[in-house]
């Protein structure tokens, strides 16, 4: 069995046309998206109906301007799960930035998607509790 990456992740079959209106134009708006609803101090939760709203419109350009299928529940699950992570990345990292900049009395980062209370010995390296 052989598996045709361009027939998996578009209906036209060119990876070209999935990277330009999918993930640069889908997951650039989804990432805009995610640091929006971030920064309104909304849940993170809230971010999956508004990536699910919006590979709706990604599938919509798909159908419009490259004659693709508008009612292909495979290809919108494609382009919602390029949303929905392009989103969620987007919200994580306004989130994490808010955190530690908004409260740096009490957050500082872990890393480039997490924060941790300041001088808690559990979120600690186990090189720094020696």
């Amino acid at each position: 069995m052989r598996i045709n990456i361009p027939e998996l992740l578009t209906a036209e079959r060119s990876l070209g046309v999935f990277f330009l209106v999918t993930v640069f134009m889908g997951g650039g708006a989804a990432w805009l998206a995610g640091r929006a609803s971030a920064a309104a101090w909304r849940p993170g939760w809230q971010v999956a109906g508004f990536m699910l709203i919006l590979a709706l419109a990604v599938r919509f350009i798909h159908f419009a301007v490259f004659d693709s299928k508008l009612l292909s529940l495979h290809y919108y699950l494609v382009d919602a799960a390029v949303c929905l992570m392009f989103g969620w990345l987007g919200f994580r990292l306004m989130r994490a930035t808010q955190m530690a900049t908004r409260y740096s009395w009490i957050n500082e980062r872990a890393g480039p998607l997490r924060w941790r209370r300041r001088g808690d010995p559990r979120a600690l390296d186990k090189s720094e509790q020696a």
